[in-house]
């Protein structure tokens, strides 16, 4: 994506404040118009006052001098807040477009995203693109159109002083041209620097306790050390090619200016202008060199600009996670087939499953068992539709789910993990997360009952409106685990899946979690995923899992007597 379509899709989000922008347009014009007052008082001013004597009460000088400056500081003032309020409603529309396409991406994408990048994709970046454009567009607004009605003004005070202005124009576009190019180069890699210092920090609040625990925390600042320095020296390179765009255009500027202002300074010795004349003519000469030189410094913040913004439009760009089915499951028994159901990961030297055969009757407890990479987690990540098999197919009450829409498919399906994931709130706003019919605080109270937390609920000041702090921070791991729990209960859906649910969680805790499994069994159909064999020794049928296979099946008893990899498995487990 270059700069002329990242300039083309940001146009899509300015031009529906084209009414504000206009607005903001005018109130700088006019506030530019006022500027060229200010020499032209002067020349009235000194004008009548050398040569007639006072025409005018003097106490009306300050006056009209304030008034000016009032009226011009108020045009500013609208201009700058009118402009701000567009691009701020720039950034609300891109930042609703960031998260809509971070929260609807292809799955691929999140493997090659930290949660640090995406923050700083969605919140940080909109908003320092729109500051640095924004400004730059007040700048250029406000200072093209003053140095237009100064330099009009000096055309009308001497027009062939003026031209010779003009003289070192093509000299300064040739400048700044060339410094261009090497201004985006270095500007894209100190941008990469930076998301690459933002990964680092990410990296090291999320696993802190094993930065701490690893004692790496010397390693850790040693890390960032490198990618700070790193940042550093592409931002200096970056400052160092921004610094030469504004010396070299005054310097250039400069010689027109000083031609200009030695003629003015001979005509006046030759009689040719009034001291009027001069004096205004000399103070709208200088008052050009402002906006110029602001001018030529907008190229910087333009630039950078352009490149974050271009790394925002990469994520809205993003590929969406495909959703094909058009059909609709309103209600779910729990019946799940895989038929002969192969699936390889990119850049996988063999299949996650292969060929995989499973049958699961509504209301049935089964469990999945085998080494790490046997294909268990694969299992429900096809199920959910997080990953695509290449072939086979896989049903739930007979439809096939490549069918059915996304929001059709995963409303009948509640997920434990051993990786809980809670959002910063209450516990109750955890519990109904995400409820289409909003919080019961009955119901809310029944899931916490349900899954053991209600009497440690009752210990909190704030019962369950207490916040639990980040993920969960303020809660054990047992307890994160039932409240993970309790909101699975309370979406209510028909199909369970325990992915390691208590190999974290200590004997007290695991237990509490194995009674609410016992609580759901016959009235859900549960899938249950553990190291820990002793969690599915109840379980109505055990698959033995191995290399994308199912090696074995059967019931805890029927398996022991079989003496294969299942009751290997158990005699370790046993022996420890």
């Amino acid at each position: 994506m270059d700069f002329t379509d990242t300039r083309a899709r940001l146009l899509t989000y300015v031009r529906p404040q084209w009414r504000m922008l206009t607005a903001a347009v005018v109130f700088f014009l006019l506030s530019s118009a006022v500027e060229p007052l200010v020499p032209a008082l002067f020349k009235k001013l000194i004008d009548s006052g050398f040569k007639d004597g006072l025409q005018y009460p003097l106490w009306l000088v300050p006056i009209v001098v304030i008034g000016l400056f009032l009226v011009r500081g108020g045009f500013n003032f609208a201009g700058a807040y009118v402009m701000n309020s567009a691009t701020s409603m720039v950034v609300l529309n891109l930042r609703r477009d960031l998260m809509r396409a971070l929260l609807r991406a292809d799955s691929k994408l999140f493997t090659t995203i930290s949660p640090g990048i995406a923050v700083s994709k969605v919140i940080s970046d909109p908003q320092a693109a729109s500051s640095a454009l924004g400004g730059s567009m007040i700048s250029i607004i406000r200072d093209a159109s003053t140095l237009f009605f100064l330099l009009a003004y000096l055309l009308y005070l001497n027009p062939k002083l003026t031209l010779l202005a003009f003289v070192s124009m093509p000299l300064i576009g040739l400048s700044v041209k060339l410094i261009r190019k090497r201004l985006t180069k270095v500007g894209e890699a100190q941008y990469h620097a930076q998301q690459k210092l933002i990964t680092t920090v990410d990296d090291n609040a999320r696993a802190w306790r094993v930065v701490r625990t690893f004692d790496a925390v010397d390693f850790e600042l040693k890390r960032f050390e490198v990618d700070a320095i790193h940042h550093r020296r592409m931002t200096m390179k970056q400052v160092a090619t921004s610094a030469l765009v504004t010396p070299i255009t005054q310097v250039l500027a400069a010689v027109g200016v000083s031609i200009i202002l030695t003629l003015a300074i001979w005509q006046a010795s030759q009689g040719s202008a009034t001291v009027g004349e001069f004096v205004s003519f000399i103070t709208a000469l200088l008052m050009t060199i402002s906006p110029m030189r602001h001018l030529t410094d907008i190229y910087t913040p333009i630039t950078g600009a352009m490149i974050t913004i271009r790394g925002a439009f990469e994520l809205i760009n993003a590929p969406p996670e495909p959703d094909l089915g058009t059909g609709t499951l309103p209600t779910c028994k729990g019946d799940i087939s895989f038929d002969n159901v192969r699936l390889q990961y990119e850049g996988a030297s063999v299949p996650a499953l292969d060929g995989l055969n499973l049958d699961i009757r509504a209301g049935q407890t089964i469990a999945l068992v085998g080494s790490s990479g046997a294909g268990k987690s694969t299992v429900v990540s096809t199920l959910l539709r997080f990953a695509y098999p290449d072939s086979g197919q896989i049903t739930l009450d007979g439809v096939a789910i490549d069918t059915l829409k996304l929001a059709s498919l995963r409303r009948h399906f509640a997920v434990v993990s051993q990786d809980i994931v809670l959002f910063d709130g209450s516990i109750a706003q955890n519990v109904a997360y995400a409820s289409p019919d909003g919080l019961s605080r009955d119901k809310v109270e029944r899931c916490l009952r349900a899954a053991n937390l209600w009497n440690h609920i009752t210990t909190l000041p704030g019962g369950m409106d207490a916040n639990i702090g980040t993920n969960g921070s303020k809660l054990s791991g047992g307890q994160r685990q039932r409240l993970a729990i309790a909101r699975a209960l309370y979406r209510d859906a028909a199909v369970w899946v325990f992915d390691e649910a208590t190999s974290a969680l200590d004997s007290e805790s695991e237990a509490v979690v194995q009674r609410s499994i016992e609580a759901l069994r016959g009235s859900k159909t549960l899938i249950l995923i553990a190291h820990r064999l002793s969690t599915i020794r109840n379980a109505d049928r055990i698959y033995v899992m191995a290399d994308g296979q199912v090696a074995e099946e059967g019931t805890h008893a029927e398996l022991m007597a079989q003496g294969g990899i299942y009751a290997g498995m158990v005699k370790i487990q046993s022996a420890h």
